[in-house]
């Protein structure tokens, strides 16, 4: 099944590089042109957002770091086991809501002391795709956007990660 999917993606990669090129340049549109300037527009994106992504990773990296991360697992472990959600995951759930690639490093630290098939491994693994980055997303796109006017996206995107919680844990008690 795997083999069969890669050899789909190296078929659907460049056709569909190929279908773009071409209906571009069935539209008169200057393909590469068009291109170049999209390149330079997400370089000012990134220079743009580069001092907030700095920020996130730092502060995290400064948490993490200080050992302040095991407190609210701590804190929170009693009430989080009622619901199926082991204290050593409560960091993994909160430093996800800032940044993915700090919870991957905090993922590989419970698979290295739980083991990849325990239950914390299975729900670590599974918690970490179905829950999103939320203040990192907000803040690089509101950001690039200039959105200033966030209205109910905090609020939409915390129901969100909750139900990831809640449906990851379902997952994990059925395997």
């Amino acid at each position: 099944m795997m083999t069969t999917l890669m050899h789909l993606s190296n078929i659907l990669i460049p056709v569909i590089m190929f279908y773009i090129v071409s209906h571009g340049m069935t539209h008169q549109v200057k393909v590469y042109e068009a291109f170049v300037k999209g390149a330079k527009e997400g370089l000012r994106t990134v220079l743009d957002i580069l001092p907030t992504l700095i920020g996130l990773l730092v502060a995290v990296g400064v948490l993490r770091a200080s050992g302040l991360l095991e407190l609210p697992g701590k804190m929170l472990g009693a009430v989080g086991e009622s619901f199926g959600i082991p204290g050593d995951i409560i960091p993994l759930l909160l430093v996800k809501m800032f940044s993915s690639s700090a919870a991957t490093g905090l993922l590989l630290d419970l698979f290295k002391e739980y083991g990849t098939d325990s239950y914390i491994g299975l729900l670590a693994s599974i918690l970490m795709s179905c829950t999103e980055t939320v203040f990192y997303t907000m803040s690089v796109y509101f950001m690039a956007a200039k959105v200033t006017k966030t209205r109910w996206t905090l609020a939409g995107a915390v129901v969100s990660m909750l139900a990831g919680m809640i449906l990851s844990v379902m997952l994990v008690q059925m395997l």
